[in-house]
């Protein structure tokens, strides 16, 4: 689809947080947007942080800590429909109080569609779009397998959802069914190719006749990474190990330390930029269960192994998960050897688990969501000219 002769497409994309998986979808969606239409205009912005920079910071940090110090709190608090109904009120006033800052993007983008990766940027388009009538399609694009009441807002034309059962969930809701959109949630495209494991094998230096493990816990490396590595390094199971740190640098010096005198082969990475190529070499992912991160592992049909999952959207991505038969959860680190040693002795059980991975991978997710954006942006365009009408020569 290249719509470059027509009238060119304004597409704003709002996310929150810079380092996140909300950011990480609208960059594939962006992407996905200029290559199916090079001229069209499709700037990102995080739209908490434009409206509401210093509360973007106090929510933030409140978060961490409620994670960090009580975790269960957030689990109370996430899609609870009596919290969602006692805070309409300051929701209310918040989405009123942006409209000014809303306007100035508007303004600024002139865009014929918004797309937001997150609920509160979403609800803020969706209030001012209706109170000033706009003619302006809103897409909300769901990036974890736990739909919350939050999303749902009168003038959001499309939902774009991971999975059948969230669409089911909306539509108990009261959403329309044909507002959704069972597409995904959009990764890099580099995730829908199959890699050649020969020249990753031989640059890594990994052994063929190994299982390959990927410990991963997002760009923090939150989670018991430590743990599980001390734990499979004294399994009796020949293994390989490959683990991205993130921003922990403690961790990540204690990996190069512990690699030195390792007896089984230990990688460490900072950041890597060729995860897909790591997924590809990769036997099982050990992660937190983060949507993007998710659906980049089912893309590559990788199963999994969660320890430990938070409460709120981590624990509903890992029921998901579960309930579909692609990955185990190991509940305390004192197991964690045992269970993979386990799994890594049970073939038959692995095999089955990346089907079920690939089964439910939707590695095209960003071009989808591009493809319906700007066709929805032609049609509307088709609907607003009028017809020629039709010369009859009179004989």
């Amino acid at each position: 689809m290249n719509l470059s002769g027509s009238q060119k497409r304004r597409i704003l994309l709002l996310y929150i947080s810079k380092v996140s998986g909300h950011r990480q979808a609208t960059i594939a969606i962006q992407r996905a947007l200029r290559k199916l239409d090079p001229n069209v205009e499709a700037p990102s912005i995080n739209g908490f942080g434009y409206t509401y920079p210093f509360l973007e910071k106090v929510v933030n940090s409140a978060y961490m800590a409620v994670i960090r110090r009580a975790p269960h709190i957030w689990d109370s608090m996430y899609d609870n429909p009596k919290l969602v109904k006692r805070s309409q009120f300051i929701q209310n006033f918040l989405h009123k109080a942006s409209h000014k800052k809303i306007a100035q993007l508007f303004k600024d983008y002139q865009p014929d569609t918004v797309v937001c990766t997150q609920a509160f940027p979403c609800g803020m388009v969706a209030d001012y779009k209706i109170s000033h009538s706009l003619d302006v399609t809103l897409v909300a694009v769901l990036t974890d397998f736990a739909p919350h009441s939050f999303w749902i807002h009168e003038g959001i034309d499309y939902y774009i959802v991971p999975a059948a059962e969230l669409k089911d969930r909306f539509v108990k809701k009261g959403v329309p069914p044909d507002k959704i959109k069972v597409y995904g949630i959009p990764i890099r495209a580099k995730f829908a190719v199959q890699l050649d494991k020969n020249p990753i094998r031989e640059k890594l230096g990994l052994r063929a006749d190994l299982p390959t493990l990927l410990l991963m816990g997002g760009g923090q490396g939150l989670g018991p990474i430590k743990e599980a590595v001390t734990s499979l390094l004294r399994v009796p199971t020949d293994l390989q190990m490959i683990v991205i740190a993130g921003t922990n640098t403690e961790l990540l010096k204690w990996l190069q330390d512990t690699a030195r005198t390792s007896p089984k082969k230990l990688i460490s990475y900072e950041y890597a930029n060729n995860v897909d190529e790591l997924m590809e070499m990769a036997t099982l992912i050990i992660t937190k269960p983060g949507g993007m991160t998710t659906s980049e592992a089912l893309a590559k049909g990788l199963p999994m192994a969660i320890i430990n999952p938070l409460p709120g959207q981590e624990m509903r991505n890992t029921d998901f998960l579960l309930n579909k038969g692609i990955a185990i959860r190991i509940d305390g680190t004192e197991d964690i050897g045992e269970e993979i040693d386990l799994l890594l002795r049970s073939p038959e059980r692995l095999s089955a688990m990346r089907r079920a991975a690939s089964d439910h991978g939707k590695p095209h997710a960003a071009s989808d969501v591009a493809s319906l954006i700007l066709q929805n942006a032609e049609d509307s365009e088709d609907e607003g000219v009028e017809e020629e009408p039709s010369v009859v020569s009179e004989a």
